[in-house]
């Protein structure tokens, strides 16, 4: 007996026993594979001293985000694919959210830390991360995670929010960017030691147009925004954590640094449980 979604779905409103789950065995290989490698780029960064070799306020924030990689993006990436196999269609996005995460941290790690020893490990981390989405995706069937009928309610209210978040991210950054634009020396650089700001790279190039993008297709109805969103406020609550961690680890390493401060570390806190409320609420409509 084969599951529905080995190959691409032809019709159009998929039946309640069309469970979008992974059967390819790729995906899970990889996603195994991912989560070894993370630790394996992860543990060194944490725990070996002189390996980084940033500014010590950098150095304590690349610990954190570490730390947060090992001890909750890897087990949770392990456990959604674990739940998945065992035929919960809701762990599915919290899966891709995962890999979305570690993705995006091993590009922090790439172009946030100097060259290391632990830089392949890194390349591997992103790597892995990247391809575990597409072998997911290219065999998923996604038109099972709409819900039949008009969004209305919690669907288009969860939209609203996603799409409020994306645009208070993008507002952030552009008042830090725009009077810089021009500046021998940006203000939003002083202090890390880097060209640019990997973090506005990413998020303004990939992540905040995906989810204004999924926001829009949620408020439709449509199956992608469905998952999209739900995999993306999954990925966002452990971000969240990532970076009150980071925060308090890199301010901990230089408390007199202006790049980072412990304050933000509640903050932060907060807005992970805050974002869990929508995630949770829209992968229980699943």
């Amino acid at each position: 007996m084969t599951s529905g979604i080995d190959r691409p779905s032809t019709t159009r409103t998929p039946s309640a026993a069309a469970v979008p789950l992974v059967g390819s065995p790729v995906a899970h290989i990889l996603s195994v594979g991912l989560g070894v490698v993370a630790v394996a780029a992860a543990a060194p960064t944490f725990f070996a001293d002189g390996l980084l070799r940033g500014p010590a306020a950098m150095n304590g924030s690349a610990r954190g985000t570490a730390l947060v990689m090992m001890l909750v993006g890897v087990p949770v990436l392990l456990a959604g694919q674990l739940v998945t196999r065992r035929g919960v269609r809701r762990a599915v996005p919290i899966w891709l959210g995962s890999c979305a995460y570690l993705l995006y941290n091993a590009f922090m790690l790439l172009f946030g830390t100097p060259f290391n020893g632990v830089f392949l490990l890194y390349v591997a981390t992103f790597s892995l991360a990247l391809w575990t989405l597409v072998a997911i995706l290219r065999v998923l069937n996604v038109p099972a995670f709409a819900r039949p009928g008009s969004p209305v309610g919690l669907p288009r209210a969860v939209a609203v929010i996603t799409g409020l978040l994306v645009g208070m991210n993008a507002a952030a950054w552009l008042r830090a960017i725009l009077p810089e634009l021009g500046a021998a020396e940006p203000a939003f650089l002083a202090g890390t030691g880097l060209p640019t700001a990997p973090t506005y790279v990413q998020d303004l190039a990939v992540w905040l147009p995906l989810g204004a993008a999924a926001a829009f297709w949620l408020w439709r109805g449509l199956a992608w925004g469905y998952l999209v969103v739900a995999a993306l406020l999954s990925m966002w609550v452990v971000e969240c954590i990532t970076i009150a961690v980071d925060q308090y680890l890199g301010a901990g390493a230089d408390p007199a640094a202006t790049v980072v401060s412990s304050a933000m570390t509640p903050a932060f806190a907060l807005a992970a449980v805050v974002i869990a409320v929508p995630a949770g609420l829209l992968l229980r409509r699943m």
